[in-house]
């Protein structure tokens, strides 16, 4: 069931570990939420956005394009479009 319907998902990305925050779309205020840090594997990636695809409908993501960014860019088309319904957009910093 899906609480919200956009979301809006931070990564500050490194070899080993991808420290995640996210902010729900039309929130009051506009708090942001430090979710952890997640392995930066292409199976604790896919979890995650299996997890956030369940709660929202669309998910913009927003990350690092430097080396470990454009793997993941790639990893998160691919796992965004294996979803059905669910566009994973991008943002770089």
């Amino acid at each position: 069931m899906r609480d919200h319907s956009v979301a809006f998902v931070g990564i500050d990305t490194s070899k080993l570990r991808n420290a995640i925050a996210i902010a729900e779309g039309g929130r009051r205020g506009g708090e942001v939420r430090y979710l952890g840090e997640i392995d930066s594997t292409d199976a604790a990636t896919r979890k995650l956005i299996s997890k956030l695809a369940v709660r929202y409908s669309s998910l913009t993501f927003c990350y690092e394009a430097g080396l470990t960014g454009y793997g993941l860019y790639r990893l998160i088309e691919c796992a965004c479009t294996g979803i059905c319904g669910l566009r994973g957009r991008h943002w770089w910093s």
